[in-house]
C-alpha cells in the first residue's frame, strides 16, 4: 500500500539570499554528520565587527567554519552537533557583544537530514485576533516547528517545521484541536506534484495505479486519496520530472489514466467557494427554522384561528411551546452545533473567543427558557419563554459570517487576477534525439520543464519566462511593466511568462519555470504581504487577550447589579416584562451585553485594510512585501534616490570623444572597448556599443540586450586581446593591452596611480561635468590619451516627482557615486538640493544611518547590488523592478513598472492605507464603547432604551462586516496622476 501523507513532506526550505560566501562552504555539507546553520547579526558596522565574531565561533570546540558576511548580517556556520549546539552558538556571538537570532536552515541538497519545509494550511472557523493568537500559540508549541504564522483576513496559516519531527497531519490535528478546521494547501518543496487522477472506479484501478508508481524509476513517495481522486507524488528531480511523471503514468496503463495537475491556488479558491456556500447553507436552514419562531410569536396573536391552535393545551405544555421547543432545539444543537465544538476546544486550550459568547449567550437564553417551561408546568406560574432570541441571534451570528467571507473574497480578489494571468495550457514542440522538431504536443503549462521549446502564437500567452529562439513578434508586457506600448521581441529577446504576444509566432525556450517565474514571484510577494502582521495589530491582538474575559466579568455585573437593584426595590415593578420578574429582567440585559460585544471588528481592523492595499499596490505595479513596510512607509520623512538607473534612465550613451594625442579615433575607440570588454558596468557596455556603431554603422535590435552584444564584441576579431584585467569599484578598470598598462575610469583612478592630469583635459572633463555628463579618462602607460563624455538622461517623470514628495512634506536627497560637479548639475535639474556624491557603495548605507540617527523614518530607492546595502539599511526599501535580483530581494517595496512616480504611489498608498486601518479601529472601538453600555441597560432608566437579545446579535454580526467592508472602499483608491500631483499636501 501506498505510505501514509506524513511521510510525504521531506525536503528542506531553500533560503533565498544567501551570498557568495555560503557557496563556498558547500563542500563542507559532504559529511553527514556535520551540520550547518545561519544566524541573523545584529550590530556589526564594520570588518572589525565581523572578524570579531568569526573569531568567537571559532572558539567554540566543535565549530568546523565560520563565514560571517558584514553587509547581509549573517553569519554561516558549519559543526559537529554532538559537540556544540545551536545555542552555544548564539551565546558566543552575544558574549562577543553583538545579538543573534538563528534563521532557517540553508538547503544542503539532501545530505541534510534536518531540513525544514514551508507549509501553508487553509483554517476555518477563525473569527477574530484571539483566535489568531490561540492557533499560533498552538503551533509554535509543536514540536519541530521553528515559526508559524496566521492570517486572519485570508483564513491561512504558513508554518516553517522539521518534517522528520512533526508531519503535515500533525499541525492540522493541531489546529483542529484548537477547534478549527484546516486543510493542508502546499508546502515549499519542489520535488512534490499534486494530481487529479481520472479512470479509477474499483480496486484493480487502484492497486495498477500503485503499481505503476512503485515501478516508476525517481519516484519517492505517494499518495492517493480515493475520496477526492487526488495523487501526490514525491520524486527525486534530477532523475526525473514532473511531465515525466504524468508521461510514465498515463503510459504504464496504455491511456486509461488521465491526470490533470492540481494547482494549489486554484485549490484554495474552491475552498474559500466551500466555506462561503457552507456558511449560506447552515444560514439558510436557521432561518428557515427560526422564521416559524418569530411570526408565532409577533403574526399568529392576531390571527384568532392560527392563535387558537397554538394555546390549544398538549400534555403539560400548549402546543405552541411545543412547536417553539422543537425547532429551537435543532437550530441550538444542530445547526449551531459548531459553536460549541470550536468553544469546547478553545477553553480546553485555555484560550477564549467569539464562538465562546455566542454559546454563552444562546445557551443562557435556551436554558432558561426550557426552566420557564419546566417550572410553569410544574407551580402553574408561567413566565415569558425567549426561544426566539437563542434562535435569531445563530441565525444573525451565521449571517454575519456568510457577508464576512464574501467581503474577505473580494479582499483577496488579487492573488486571484494574477493567478489568471497564467496560461492554463502550452504548445510544447516535440524534438528526435537529433534536436529535429517532429510534432507538436499541447500540455498543461505546470509541466513544463527548463530547456523546453514552446510554440507561442499570435493572441496567445507566454507560457513561462524564456529566450526567443525564433520567430519576432510585438508582446504586450502592461501586466509587469504597466506599459501599455507593446514590446519588440527578436532572436534572444526575454520573455515574461503570462505576458501576450501579439502578431507573429515566437518559439521561446523555458528558462524559468514553476514558483522561479517573475508572475509566481510577483504571487509570492502578494501573499506573503498579505500573511504579514502590521505592529499596530499587536494593540488588536492585546485587546482580544483579554476582551472575552472582560466582557463575560461586564455580563454578570450587569445581571448581578440589576437584579440586586430591584430586589432592593431600586426601580418600580413596571419596567419589568409582562409575567416577568427581577431575575428574568435581570438575565436579558446580561444576554444582551455577552452577544453585542464583538472582538471581530477589531481583529479584522487591519488585516483586511493591509490585504486590500497589497492588491491595490500590486495592480498599480507596487509590490508591497508586508504590513510592517506599510507601516513604515506611512511616516516617511526622507527619500534618498540613487542616480544611475534611478533618477536616470540607466541607459547611457557616449556623447563626446576626445584624443589628446596623435591617434586615430577609430583605433582610440578599440582600445577604450578591448578595456572595457570585460566590464559589465552600464558606463563600460555604453563605450563598447558606440565602438561597435562607430566601426560597422549598425544599431542594435534592442537596447536592453547589453550582454549579447558584449558577448558578440568578445569574439568579433575586432577587438585587442586583453590580460592582467580587474575592476577597481568606484574608480574604473585597468589591464594590459599589446604589452601596454592602459587605465579607464575616472580622477581618482589616475592620482592614485600617481599620474598628473594635464591642463586642457582637466577643463575639458569640468565642462562634461557641469552639463551632467560624466568623464571618463583614458591612459596608455602612464599617459592620457583622451576622454570621453557619457550622458545619461534623467527619466522624464523625476523632477515632477521630487516636487511632488516636497508637496507631501517629504525631504528628497540624491546619492551617488559619480563626482560632485555632475552629481550637482543633475540634482538641479530635478530639484534636489540635499547631494551626496563620490559615495562608494557601502557609504550609501552609511548615509542612510546618518539621517535616521535623527530620528527620520528614511526610504532609499535604488536599482543595482551596489544598492544593496542601503536598501537593507532603510526603515523602507524601494527597488526599481527592472534593477537586479538581489536589490529586490532586499526591498520592502518594489517598483515594478520601473517608474518614480510609483514612489508617491507608494507612500501615498500607505498613508490611505494607515488612515482606513485608524478608521477601522474608530469604529470597532466605539461600536463595543456605545453598545455594551446600551446593551448593559445604563440608558434604561432615562430613555427606556434597551437591546433584546436577538437585537444585539443582528447589530454584533453587522459589525465585522462593516469594518471588512471600510477596507473594501480602499479597492477604489485612484493613483495621483502627474497633472495633479502637485496639489497634494500634508495630511
Amino acid at each position: 500500500m501506498a505510505p501514509n501523507m506524513r511521510d510525504v513532506e521531506l525536503t528542506e526550505v531553500d533560503i533565498d539570499g544567501a551570498g557568495e560566501e555560503v557557496r563556498l562552504l558547500d563542500s563542507y555539507d559532504e559529511e553527514e554528520k556535520l551540520r550547518r546553520i545561519q544566524v541573523r547579526v545584529t550590530g556589526m558596522t564594520c570588518a572589525a565587527c565581523s572578524t570579531s565574531v568569526e573569531g568567537a565561533l571559532m572558539g567554540l570546540n566543535g565549530v568546523v567554519k565560520a563565514s560571517v558576511a558584514l553587509l547581509q548580517n549573517k553569519a554561516d556556520v558549519i559543526f559537529d552537533p554532538a559537540l556544540v549546539k545551536d545555542e552555544e552558538i548564539t551565546n558566543a556571538i552575544e558574549d562577543a557583544g553583538f545579538e543573534a537570532e538563528l534563521l532557517s536552515e540553508p538547503t544542503a541538497s539532501r545530505t541534510n537530514p534536518h531540513g525544514t519545509v514551508v507549509g501553508q494550511f487553509t483554517i476555518g472557523g477563525m473569527t477574530c485576533a484571539a483566535c489568531v493568537n490561540s492557533v499560533e500559540g498552538i503551533l509554535k508549541k509543536l514540536p519541530g516547528v521553528r515559526k508559524a504564522v496566521v492570517a486572519l483576513a485570508t483564513s491561512l496559516g504558513e508554518v516553517e517545521y522539521d518534517p522528520s519531527i512533526s508531519s503535515k497531519d500533525d499541525i492540522a490535528n493541531a489546529i483542529e484541536d484548537a477547534g478549527f478546521e484546516a486543510s493542508f494547501v502546499q508546502s515549499s518543496e519542489q520535488d512534490k506534484i499534486v494530481l487529479g487522477v481520472v479512470g479509477i472506479f474499483g480496486e484493480m484501478d487502484a492497486q495498477l495505479l500503485e503499481g505503476i508508481l512503485s515501478n516508476l524509476h525517481g519516484v519517492k513517495q505517494f499518495y492517493f486519496d480515493r475520496v477526492s481522486s487526488d495523487l501526490e507524488v514525491v520524486f527525486d528531480p534530477e532523475v526525473l520530472g514532473s511531465r515525466s511523471v504524468v508521461d510514465g503514468i498515463e503510459g504504464g496503463s496504455s491511456g486509461k489514466f488521465k491526470l490533470l495537475v492540481k494547482n494549489p491556488y486554484t485549490r484554495m479558491a474552491s475552498r474559500d467557494l466551500e466555506e462561503s456556500s457552507r456558511m449560506f447553507r447552515l444560514f439558510t436552514a436557521s432561518l428557515s427554522l427560526s422564521l416559524p419562531v418569530i411570526l408565532m410569536r409577533v403574526v399568529c396573536p392576531r390571527i384568532p384561528l392560527l392563535y387558537a391552535l397554538l394555546i390549544r393545551q398538549c400534555g403539560p405544555f400548549q402546543m405552541g411551546d411545543w412547536l417553539k421547543w422543537a425547532l429551537v432545539t435543532v437550530v441550538q444543537f444542530g445547526v449551531g452545533k459548531r459553536f460549541y465544538i470550536a468553544a469546547g476546544r478553545a477553553l480546553r486550550n485555555g484560550s477564549t473567543n467569539m464562538d465562546v459568547l455566542v454559546a454563552l449567550g444562546t445557551t443562557a437564553s435556551y436554558v432558561y427558557s426550557v426552566c420557564a417551561l419546566l417550572y410553569g408546568a410544574i407551580s402553574g406560574f408561567w413566565s415569558p419563554t425567549y426561544f426566539e432570541t437563542s434562535a435569531m441571534l445563530i441565525t444573525f451570528v451565521l449571517l454575519g459570517k456568510y457577508l464576512e467571507t464574501l467581503a474577505k473574497g473580494k479582499t483577496s480578489g488579487a492573488i486571484k487576477k494574477l493567478v489568471e494571468l497564467a496560461p492554463a495550457t502550452a504548445t510544447l514542440l516535440v524534438k528526435d534525439k537529433g534536436g529535429k522538431v517532429v510534432g507538436e504536443r499541447e500540455i498543461d503549462a505546470l509541466l513544463i520543464q527548463p530547456g523546453d521549446i514552446l510554440k507561442v502564437l499570435p493572441g496567445t500567452k507566454v507560457p513561462v519566462d524564456g529566450v526567443v529562439v525564433c520567430g519576432s513578434s510585438h508582446v504586450n508586457e502592461s501586466m509587469v511593466t504597466g506599459e501599455s506600448a507593446p514590446v519588440l521581441k527578436e532572436i534572444n529577446s526575454v520573455v515574461i511568462g503570462g505576458t501576450i504576444n501579439l502578431h507573429g509566432s515566437l518559439h521561446v525556450q523555458g528558462t524559468k519555470v514553476g514558483s522561479n517565474t517573475v508572475l509566481s514571484q510577483i504571487i509570492s510577494l502578494v501573499e506573503t504581504a498579505q500573511m504579514s502582521k502590521a505592529p499596530i495589530q499587536k494593540f488588536a491582538d492585546y485587546i482580544a487577550s483579554i476582551f472575552v474575559p472582560a466582557v463575560v466579568t461586564m455580563s454578570l455585573l450587569t445581571f448581578f447589579g440589576w437584579y440586586v437593584a430591584g430586589v432592593l426595590g431600586g426601580y418600580p415593578e413596571e419596567w419589568l416584562p409582562e409575567n416577568g420578574n427581577y431575575f428574568v429582567f435581570s438575565l436579558m440585559f446580561a444576554i444582551s451585553v455577552v452577544v453585542i460585544a464583538c472582538p471581530c471588528a477589531l481583529g479584522l481592523a487591519t488585516p483586511t485594510a493591509v490585504m486590500v492595499a497589497t492588491g491595490v499596490g500590486a495592480n498599480n505595479g507596487v509590490l508591497i512585501k508586508g504590513g510592517d513596510a506599510l507601516e513604515r512607509a506611512q511616516k516617511i520623512s526622507h527619500v534618498i534616490f540613487d542616480k544611475t538607473g534611478t533618477l536616470t534612465q540607466g541607459k547611457a550613451k557616449v556623447t563626446t570623444v576626445n584624443v589628446f594625442i596623435e591617434m586615430d579615433r577609430g583605433e582610440f575607440l578599440t582600445l577604450v572597448a578591448s578595456a572595457e570588454a570585460s566590464s559589465e558596468h552600464p558606463l563600460a557596455k555604453a563605450i563598447l556599443e558606440y565602438a561597435r556603431h562607430f566601426h560597422f554603422f549598425d544599431e542594435p535590435s534592442d537596447t536592453s540586450e547589453f550582454q549579447t552584444y558584449s558577448e558578440q564584441a568578445k569574439f568579433s576579431g575586432w577587438l585587442h586581446d586583453v590580460s592582467d584585467f580587474s575592476v577597481l569599484p568606484g574608480k574604473g578598470i585597468q589591464c594590459s593591452i599589446d604589452g601596454k598598462w592602459v587605465l579607464v575610469g575616472n580622477r581618482k583612478l589616475l592620482t592614485d596611480n600617481g599620474i598628473t592630469i594635464p591642463s586642457n583635459v582637466e577643463n575639458f572633463v569640468v565642462e562634461l561635468e557641469e552639463s551632467a555628463k560624466t568623464g571618463i579618462l583614458v591612459t596608455r602607460d602612464n599617459i592620457v590619451i583622451g576622454a570621453l563624455g557619457i550622458a545619461d538622461p534623467l527619466k522624464r517623470e523625476a523632477a515632477v516627482v521630487v516636487e511632488g514628495l516636497i508637496k507631501m512634506g517629504v525631504k528628497p536627497i540624491m546619492v551617488t557615486g559619480d563626482n560632485w560637479r555632475t552629481a550637482r548639475s543633475v540634482a538641479k535639474e530635478v530639484g534636489i538640493e540635499d547631494v551626496r556624491a563620490e559615495v562608494l557603495p557601502a557609504g550609501k548605507a552609511e548615509v542612510v544611518r546618518s539621517f535616521q540617527k535623527g530620528g527620520s523614518v528614511v526610504a532609499m530607492v535604488g536599482d543595482g547590488i551596489n544598492d544593496s546595502p542601503a536598501l537593507a539599511a532603510a526603515d523602507v526599501g524601494m527597488a526599481i523592478g527592472a534593477g537586479t535580483d538581489i536589490a529586490i530581494e532586499a526591498a520592502e517595496y518594489v517598483l515594478m513598472r520601473s517608474n518614480l512616480e510609483d514612489v508617491i504611489i507608494a507612500i501615498d498608498l500607505s498613508r490611505k492605507t494607515f488612515a482606513r486601518i485608524r478608521w477601522n479601529y474608530i469604529f470597532a472601538m466605539a461600536y463595543n464603547v456605545i453598545a455594551i453600555p446600551v446593551a448593559a441597560g445604563v440608558f434604561f432608566p432615562l430613555l427606556k432604551l434597551e437591546l433584546p437579545p436577538w437585537v444585539a446579535g443582528a447589530c454584533m454580526a453587522m459589525s465585522s462586516v462593516s469594518v471588512v467592508c471600510s477596507s473594501l472602499y480602499l479597492k477604489r483608491y485612484k493613483k495621483p496622476r502627474l497633472t495633479t500631483i502637485l496639489e497634494i499636501t500634508i495630511e
